[in-house]
């Protein structure tokens, strides 16, 4: 059996649609499914990842993020210079908070960690 839907045309000439909520609320939990499930593709197709809380608490607690990620990776210091091509005092100055690293820098890095340099920016 089908659900009454009106359909409401205001002075503005906006449309809207008046349909019972049961109607309204199934529609909003088809989208958070779907949502889910694109999410959960992106996951398993490594285009997205889980982040442990620990991390997460780490950043919002304000450490640097850099290091944060760095050490999540299971990267040293030296290893991480290394595969982005920065050196190791340049990385140290940078996570120490003594210099705010260039642009360059930061895509190199965040290239090398699997993130975006959106991460590393607080």
């Amino acid at each position: 059996m089908e659900r009454p839907v009106q359909k409401i045309i205001t002075p503005g000439g906006e449309e809207l649609v008046l349909m019972p909520l049961a109607d309204y609320e199934a529609l909003l939990d088809a989208a958070d499914i779907a949502a889910a499930d694109r999410i959960k593709a992106d996951i398993d197709a490594g285009r997205d990842e889980l982040v442990p809380g620990e991390v997460v608490d780490r950043l919002l607690n304000g450490e640097n993020a850099l290091k944060v990620w760095r050490e999540h990776r299971g990267f040293s210091g030296r290893e991480l210079a290394q595969r982005a091509g920065v050196s190791a005092s340049y990385l140290s100055q940078i996570e120490s908070g003594t210099k705010p690293g260039s642009t360059t820098a930061l895509r190199k890095l965040a290239d090398a960690l699997g993130v975006q340099i959106d991460d590393l920016i607080a």
